[in-house]
């Protein structure tokens, strides 16, 4: 590297949720292209886990410059005086909003913490970023969005969060001439700390290769609701790279679909993945009848800056296996 470029200023980007599935990818990506990385995580424990994203994928070796471009940030996103202290610190060029909750079954649970954990906090970090008008941000939204008119039925309380969540967000854009944006990934695979159907599936099949052979009681099969339900499955690497296009090429006030506009049955990625097990996976079918629309969507304005999938399906679904048979939970 000659002296004037080494004296260029990196980019700077704030990363909320580093430590999560999502997160974790995005940190080794930005860092890898030499931007400095401002990893917020809500815990200390998590910061142990992205010191481990300074590792090479081919001979597992520390790689010193990655290393350097992630600084970990304890910061709770809920906590608005200690989210500006830490906003006013690094002066980012770039945000990436990942941080919040996105458990279907837990929103019902807790409905007013997801609430907080993706509105308010939304709003919070949006807020706080005013100071910086150039920075450039996008705020990961979701497809289990709702429509917010009469009449209202949203389907659970983590629909009608990311709801509200993509309203304010783009509201408070507008009003505040900020430069936000919106990415809807469809569902995400590949390798990582993912909570997914196919992270699950991919976990049971390696805890029944473990078990294989051992005088255990026989393992209750893997139940999958519907043979005949479709997704679109896009793997998290790729869909980390187009959030850096819409970050660099993005038009603000925009809606951004992040797919591959391939509709998959589960039933065919259950095959696929048995097939790829060491053992006889036990898999029990159930009838579910799905009441979504399972249209295909297309990242057509993503496509028109230059970005699509680079990772098939075949791969992505082998990674997590893989990922699970080295015990890497955790971690990437």
């Amino acid at each position: 590297m000659d002296g004037s470029t080494a004296e260029q200023r990196r980019p700077v980007i704030v990363i909320t949720g580093a430590a999560g599935y999502t997160g974790m990818h995005a940190c080794r990506h930005f860092a890898k292209l030499g931007w400095e990385v401002a990893a917020l995580t809500r815990t200390v424990a998590s910061v142990s886990e992205l010191i481990l994203l300074a590792r090479d994928d081919e001979n597992n070796s520390p790689e010193a410059e990655t290393r350097n471009c992630i600084t970990p940030y304890v910061c709770d996103l809920l906590d608005k005086k200690r989210l500006g202290e830490v906003i006013r610190q690094i002066a980012p060029d770039y945000v990436l909003h990942l941080g919040g909750k996105n458990s279907v079954p837990e929103s019902w649970q807790s409905p007013l913490l997801y609430m907080e954990s993706n509105v308010l906090s939304t709003l919070y970090l949006l807020d706080v970023l005013r100071p910086f008008p150039k920075a450039r941000i996008v705020v990961a939204g979701s497809r289990l969005k709702t429509a917010l008119q009469a009449p209202y039925h949203p389907t659970h309380p983590y629909s009608l969060s990311k709801s509200l969540q993509e309203a304010v967000a783009l509201s408070w854009g507008a009003l505040f001439e900020q430069s936000v944006m919106l990415a809807e990934p469809c569902n995400l695979i590949g390798p990582g700390p993912s909570t997914g159907f196919c992270a699950l599936l991919a976990g049971y099949i390696v805890q029944t290769e473990r078990l294989e052979g051992q005088s255990v009681t026989e393992t209750a099969p893997f139940r999958v609701s519907s043979r005949h339900a479709q997704r679109d499955f896009l793997d998290v690497r790729d869909a980390v790279r187009a959030y850096g296009v819409l970050l660099e090429q993005g038009v603000p006030g925009r809606v951004y679909s992040v797919c591959t506009g391939r509709i998959v049955e589960l039933g065919n990625i259950v095959e696929r993945m048995v097939a790829l097990a060491k053992t006889s996976i036990p898999i029990q079918w159930g009838d579910v009848e799905e009441s979504a629309s399972t249209e295909a969507y297309r990242a057509k304005e993503l496509e028109d800056m230059g970005w699509k999938p680079t990772i098939q399906l075949a791969q992505s679904l082998e990674d997590m296996i893989q990922y699970r048979r080295a015990g890497k939970e955790g971690t990437i």
